[in-house]
């Protein structure tokens, strides 16, 4: 017999809120804050002074942009670079700009969940750089993957700057390096930004500035449910709450009811009941030391063959390969 309970859903956005807001404690993934609105907030929060992870990654990758770009070529046969979560791709312009002014053979596969963020990006491409070969790919990282395994047969370069991997806990992060391990071949490479435990303050001034532009990336998540789900949020109800553990190197976003009240969701057919003061968590952002990259990478059986810094190790990019 059928159970006629069993919910139905036309999206992965609908199933994954539907998850988060019925689960207890509530969570909601941070990868549903970009839309074109949370682009162009994340856009504002690398621009922001307090945000020190953008500056740091700039400087590496112009500092050691001949090194990298040698690490890449090898022996000089065409290479395809994928990039994981590319963004605006304003970093990633650095090398770019440097491999075709150098006539290094190459083509470019920006993947975005995000299709604003990449539409934008190959109009940018095509403007700045020319002569950069671009293919877009729209999805997530672990959906992508399986599309990179089965790439043109050119040696692979996996791009994933902006420490993106810190938005996973450990065991998460290990499945995922598994997963790139499987896409990539014996002379395929990795390229990871990984951002450093460093002083609590300068990590929590990062994720909650004074002008408030993270707090309304946070509650944009909100605002997408009541846009594409019918949802009737007041965003206003709501407290940006960010607490970083130096112990695990953990830093954690929550959006914190000020009130009690009921929330309804019209396509879900759901209620959300929320007491005073409970919390919807959005996002975790780890920091690393060498050891705990060392030890990621031993469990999903890769090496690191070298790694980059900006002048104060605030922040690093490591390389990996099989």
């Amino acid at each position: 017999m059928q159970n006629e309970n069993i919910k139905v859903f036309t999206s992965a956005f609908e199933q994954e809120v539907y998850e988060g807001l019925t689960a207890y404690p509530k969570y909601l993934s941070s990868k549903y804050f970009y839309d074109e609105v949370g682009d162009k907030l994340f856009q504002d929060i690398m621009a922001m002074p307090e945000y020190y992870l953008t500056d740091c990654e700039f400087n590496i990758l112009e500092t050691h942009k001949a090194e990298i770009s040698r690490l890449f070529a090898q022996n000089g046969n065409p290479f395809s670079l994928f990039e994981l979560g590319a963004g605006d791709g304003k970093k990633t312009k650095i090398l770019l700009q440097y491999l075709v002014d150098n006539n290094i053979p190459f083509d470019y596969r920006p993947i975005d969940i995000s299709q604003n963020a990449l539409d934008q990006l190959e109009v940018s491409i095509k403007q700045e750089i020319p002569q950069v070969t671009i293919n877009t790919l729209q999805g997530t990282y672990f959906e992508t993957l399986r599309d990179i395994g089965k790439s043109n047969g050119r040696r692979k370069v996996i791009l994933f700057l902006g420490s993106n991997m810190g938005n996973l806990l450990h065991p998460q992060a290990v499945e995922f390096l598994r997963n790139m391990r499987d896409a990539i071949e014996e002379d395929d490479l990795i390229f990871m930004g990984l951002d450093q435990k460093k002083n609590p303050q300068t990590i929590l001034d990062a994720y909650n500035d004074e002008t408030g532009i993270t707090e309304a990336f946070n509650k944009n998540v909100l605002t997408r449910i009541n846009k594409e789900l019918g949802g009737n949020f007041d965003v206003d109800n709501f407290l940006h709450w960010e607490v970083y553990d130096p112990e695990t190197g953990t830093a954690k976003s929550f959006l914190v009811a000020k009130k009690s009240q009921t929330v309804h969701i019209e396509s879900l057919a759901l209620e959300v009941r929320l007491k005073r003061w409970e919390t919807i968590h959005t996002e975790i952002s780890q920091k690393y030391d060498d050891e705990v990259v060392e030890w990621l990478a031993q469990q999903a059986d890769l090496k690191i063959v070298t790694s980059f810094s900006d002048d104060q190790e605030s922040y690093k990019n490591y390389v990996l390969k099989k």
